[in-house]
């Protein structure tokens, strides 16, 4: 008697547990359920849109975030550099490469584990309206706690992992079949202070 009730006990543990584990996964996860990765950046196309999975809804509401639908645009995002390690707000980055076309974009940084935003009232977004360009119609941005020349994103001086949203409005890429063939830009470390 008491063996079975252990047994349907050490079950009924291993059976919601698991299932919180699996669903807490689908939403962490960077490439998780309903996600496309171009290049180190993921996106979630049908967030916004009448066809977002389940899992794409409950990330959604957990975020408070408030999707764009596919004719608005699509936001991409990234946690780590071109090399595949974490981006940490102590160190410099320089962004770099083209964006599909759009009719406006903007890059921000996006702090993990605080608030967001940049220090001393300093811009939080670059645009493509103030952005400058390169001969080729690249672009060269450098986030970074230092000031540098060009295109400067300011990080906050404290430490810890960020995440860069790369947002493109009114593209034809969010309804284009074709978004894992997307060039999006690198992101490249250029040093780490302490």
């Amino acid at each position: 008697m008491l063996r079975d009730a252990l047994t349907i006990l050490l079950s009924s543990v291993i059976a919601v547990g698991g299932g919180a584990a699996s669903a807490w996964y689908a939403l962490e996860s960077a490439e998780g359920v309903g996600a496309l990765t171009v290049r180190g950046w993921t996106a979630y196309p049908d967030a916004g849109s009448p066809q977002a999975d389940p899992y794409s809804k409950a990330r959604v509401a957990r975020e408070a975030d408030l999707p764009l639908g596919r004719a608005e645009g699509i936001p991409f995002t990234t946690a780590r550099d071109s090399g595949g390690e974490p981006l940490r707000r102590q160190c410099s980055y320089r962004i770099e490469g083209e964006v599909p076309s759009a009719r406006f974009w903007t890059v921000h940084v996006a702090a993990v584990d605080s608030a967001d935003g940049a220090p001393d009232g300093r811009a939080a977004a670059l645009s493509s309206l103030a952005l400058l360009r390169e001969a080729d119609s690249s672009f060269v941005v450098v986030a970074s706690r230092h000031p540098a020349p060009g295109n400067w994103l300011a990080l906050d001086g404290q430490g810890g992992a960020m995440r860069l949203v790369l947002s493109l409005y009114d593209t034809p890429v969010a309804s284009n079949e074709d978004i894992a063939e997307t060039e999006l830009p690198q992101v490249l470390r250029i040093g780490c202070d302490g």
